[in-house]
């Protein structure tokens, strides 16, 4: 019996410790989402995931920047034209040559941009804004498991279609979409338009005729993934810098 209770104990005390670990790695891991590397990921991990910090822009926020980005608005949040430029340096210092700005939208929990090819049209990747420092850096979900060119992995992604290939044309995503749509956030439509990426589509999803948010349609196995993120739409600019 003795044996049995020594064994008993060894066994709950080990498994204390595992646990206590666990929420500590975790607690660890989300006070760095946000900063230093972002998101968890160590530098070198992949080219171009955290565009570097350098003397002359690390006061104005970057990934891996402290501190608050520029001149903010009263709230001490960032404008959307400052938060447009945060994604032109965070751009910029990837290396990635032909890439541009396709569109900046602020919500109510961050900024949200889309980084397309000049020459393609198709987007090479979506990044999130930290509303109050400026922070810059890959958004979760779809962007980082199914882009298959500029994604987590790689060409071929984890999860991704092979080579990035558009299976699916984007009417059918947009069919898929809407289905998921009616089962599942009944009222909500998609908009007309859907962005292509290596892998999947991203269209804006709409209430009443306004944009409430976004979902993803993975370009061969038609799964949907709702970007629940963002909180309330804002405001969004399109193209060009909105200076």
């Amino acid at each position: 019996m003795n044996t049995v209770l020594r064994i008993s104990l060894g066994v709950a005390i080990v498994v204390a410790l595992v646990l206590v670990g666990l929420t500590a790695g975790w607690a660890l891991w989300g006070r760095n989402l946000w900063t230093g590397w972002g998101y968890g990921m160590g530098p070198g991990m992949m080219r171009g995931w955290n565009a570097p910090c350098t003397a002359s822009i690390a006061d104005r926020g970057c990934a891996g920047a402290p501190g608050r980005y520029g001149d903010t608005s009263s709230s001490g949040a960032l404008t959307i034209e400052e938060a447009y430029e945060a994604v032109e340096r965070y751009v910029d210092a990837l290396g990635y040559p032909g890439l541009e700005i396709a569109e900046v939208m602020e919500f109510e929990h961050n900024f949200y941009a889309i980084v397309r090819e000049s020459n393609t049209g198709i987007g090479a990747m979506e990044l999130l804004v930290d509303r109050y420092t400026g922070v810059v850096g890959p958004e979760m979900g779809p962007n980082m498991m199914w882009n298959a060119r500029y994604g987590m992995h790689g060409r071929g992604g984890m999860m991704g279609s092979a080579g990035g290939i558009l299976a699916l044309t984007s009417e059918e995503a947009s069919r898929i979409a809407q289905r998921w749509l009616d089962a599942n956030r009944p009222g909500v439509t998609v908009e007309e338009h859907a962005d292509p990426f290596y892998g999947y589509y991203t269209i804006h999803t709409l209430k009443d005729g306004e944009i409430e948010g976004m979902l993803s349609v993975h370009s061969s196995t038609g799964q949907v993934w709702y970007h629940t993120w963002h909180g309330e739409f804002i405001q969004m600019v399109e193209g060009e810098s909105p200076h």
